[in-house]
Formats: structure tokens, C-alpha cells, sequence
């Protein structure tokens, strides 16, 4: 069985289009797939974060991953920083990493463009930490957005730079994009992807917005004034998006939908998609809970630090051996 290797930052609350791209998409594949799924707080401190909220946000995201439906028993779910190794092996590979690369990051040139109070190093060194997230475990898969893509191509280089200068040992991942509905957009603006940190709160759902929240959301989608229910992305965004956050929530088709609201209005449709929304936050909302105020979460976090951290150190100490670390006992 392949290896799948995903994180996800511990930086605020998903957005039901984080559900749809990856999250439902990682249910799907758990059984494909031996699959580590990382929440990665490293990766989150290259910014300034506030230490109880980081807390909150990694034990809450946790809680997501299991109320989307992902079984611990099928699936490795871990915190980054309960295992040394990532940190260990992020060191070694950005020994072997150029700066013009790194410099040459567009996520690192957007980030610090606007650091007014001098650029973090974390900022600049985070990809080869990214790196050792994913060649720790002897990866072949790992589900990306576009904009990782350049990230996972430097991680090939490294893994490449590095089983030619040392030893063979680091299996080079294969990038795998969201399937259709991995790109949700704004509900204000759906020419623009669906955001969390977008400043209108209108254009996103979170998975943890009170439920008549969602519905208003839903019903105050951005659309366009023809009125007929058609998915034609190019020329009607709004709907077309609605369309496609429906099918994927409902498991009903596109071409399914088309064909219920024929002859009904935009009114009658953003009704009955609340509703399913409704639904959906509600029963996800209760999972969510459960998790949140249960002891179980704890033991699931302590068993995936473990096994994750099994395998992590195995390959650890081949490439510490392979660059001549440390001491080889007789």
C-alpha cells in the first residue's frame, strides 16, 4: 500500500471549502492509501502566534479532521511537534538547500514582503521543514492546491540533491490535486477562491458558524439575474459555485440538480441548499463536540505521536547515517 503524507496548519477555523477540497476528499481515501495526516504547528510559528490560541487551534483542528469522518484506526493523525524527528531531519535537508531557492519561494516572497519589523528565518527555511514532513515517511502521495505545488517540486530537488550526494535511500512524492469541487469560491465574490481570512465574513462558511449563520450565508450568495439554475462557470461563477458546494455535500450531481430546479427560481434553490447546510454544520458540529469535550481525542493524538514517530525515526537514522552523523558503534 502507498504512502499519503498531508498537513494542515493550525490557523484558524476551516472553511467548509477546506471541507470539500481536502478534508471530504481525505475520507474518501483513507482506505487507499497508509495514510499520516499532520497537523503542523512548526509550520505555524514562522509567524507570531498567541500561545493559548495556537493551543486551542491544534487540539480544534484535531477535532475536524475526526468530525469529517477520518477513522483513527485506519489513519495516522498527529501534531507535528510531538514528533523531533520532522524538526531533526527540517535541519538536515536545509543544510543541502540553496538561498536562491529558497528565496525564490512565491509563498516566502508574498509573506515577507510586508514584514515591517524584519523577515522571521522560519519564513525562509520553511519549505525544507516542509520537506522532512513529507520524505519522513517514505511518501508517494501528497494531496496539494496549486499553490503547494512549487513547495513539493523543491522537495523532489532536495530528496534528489540528496540520494545523489549521500545515499538512495528518500522516495520522491507524487504531487495529487483535488478532484472536482477541490476549488470552492467566495460567496461575495465567486470569481475568487473561498477563504478564511477573507475580511467579509459573508463569502465563507466556517464549519464551526452557528447553523442559522450558515443559512443566511447561503441565502445571501452572490448569484446573477437571470434566475435559471445552470452550471456554466464561466459565464454564471455564482451559481455555478452554489452548484457544485450542493452536489458535493448532497453526494447528488450536478446534472441531477439542473434538472430539479428547472423552471424554479434562485429563491426556491438557495432555500432548499440552506437547509442541506443546516443539516450537514449541525450533525458535523455535534461530532465536532464530542471530540472536543472527550478524553478519546487525547489517546487518539497519543497513539498517532507514536506510530508516527516509529516510523519517522527509522528514517531519521538512515540519513543521519548516510551524512555521517553522530556515532557509529562497534
Amino acid at each position: 500500500m502507498k504512502t499519503l503524507f498531508s498537513g494542515i496548519q493550525p490557523s484558524g477555523i476551516p472553511t467548509i471549502g477546506n471541507y470539500i477540497g481536502a478534508l471530504k476528499q481525505f475520507v474518501y481515501i483513507q482506505d487507499e492509501y497508509d495514510c499520516y495526516f499532520c497537523i503542523v504547528d512548526q509550520h505555524a510559528i514562522t509567524v507570531p502566534q498567541d500561545k493559548t490560541a495556537l493551543r486551542n487551534n491544534i487540539r480544534s483542528l484535531a477535532a475536524l479532521y475526526l468530525a469529517s469522518g477520518l477513522d483513527p484506526e485506519k489513519v495516522t493523525l498527529f501534531i507535528q511537534s510531538e514528533v523531533p524527528a520532522h524538526a531533526q531531519a527540517g535541519w538536515m535537508l536545509t543544510t543541502i538547500a540553496t538561498i536562491g531557492e529558497l528565496e525564490r519561494m512565491t509563498q516566502y516572497k508574498d509573506k515577507a514582503k510586508d514584514r515591517k519589523d524584519g523577515i522571521p528565518a522560519g519564513l525562509l527555511t520553511y519549505p525544507p521543514l516542509m520537506a522532512a514532513d513529507i520524505l519522513l515517511y517514505g511518501t508517494d502521495i501528497v494531496p496539494v492546491g496549486d499553490d503547494q505545488k512549487q513547495h513539493l517540486e523543491l522537495t523532489r530537488d532536495l530528496a534528489t540533491r540528496f540520494n545523489q550526494r549521500y545515499n538512495d535511500i528518500l522516495t520522491l512524492p507524487e504531487v495529487r490535486l483535488p478532484e472536482v469541487g477541490g476549488r470552492v469560491m467566495s460567496l461575495q465574490e465567486p470569481t475568487k477562491k473561498m477563504s478564511k481570512s477573507d475580511t467579509n465574513t459573508k463569502g465563507f462558511i466556517s464549519l464551526l458558524d452557528p447553523p442559522a449563520t450558515v443559512a443566511k450565508k447561503i441565502k445571501s450568495a452572490v448569484t446573477d439575474s437571470d434566475g435559471i439554475v445552470k452550471f456554466d462557470k464561466d459565464n454564471k461563477p455564482g451559481i455555478s459555485n452554489l452548484l457544485s458546494i450542493y452536489s458535493i455535500i448532497s453526494d447528488i450531481t450536478i446534472a441531477e440538480l439542473e434538472e430539479k430546479y428547472e423552471g424554479k427560481g434562485y429563491g426556491d434553490f438557495k432555500a432548499d441548499l440552506a437547509e442541506v447546510m443546516v443539516n450537514f454544520i449541525t450533525q458535523f458540529q455535534e461530532k465536532y463536540n464530542y471530540y472536543m469535550d472527550s478524553e478519546e481525542l487525547d489517546h487518539i493524538l497519543d497513539r498517532g505521536a507514536e506510530k508516527a514517530a516509529y516510523k519517522a525515526n527509522k528514517m531519521l537514522k538512515k540519513m543521519e547515517n548516510a551524512m555521517g552523523l553522530g556515532r557509529k558503534r562497534k
